[in-house]
């Protein structure tokens, strides 16, 4: 499992806009966003495809984000999450 490349994060570029704007998040390098003072997304690529390790909770999960579904789906539980304020 390898962090993802620059042509993999180009995949990953409608995702990562979205992620761009919401304001509860900092992208401190490309595709590595942070809660406050927390690591809170980033993106792995191997052979099952891209994954972005994500801190929904007290721990980071794994969640394939191969797809637009698969990204929109992550997107949906991010949204929730920082808005409720339960991932720090």
């Amino acid at each position: 499992m390898q962090h993802a490349s620059s042509g993999a994060l180009d995949r990953l570029e409608p995702l990562l806009e979205e992620l761009r704007g919401l304001p509860q998040l900092a992208e401190r390098r490309r595709g590595v966003f942070y809660k406050k003072s927390k690591a809170f997304i980033h993106f792995h690529e191997d052979p099952p495809g891209l994954h972005a390790d994500v801190r929904l909770g007290d721990a980071f999960e794994r969640v394939r984000v191969e797809t637009e579904s698969e990204q929109k789906a992550l997107l949906d539980r991010i949204r929730l999450t920082v808005s409720e304020g339960s991932a720090v």
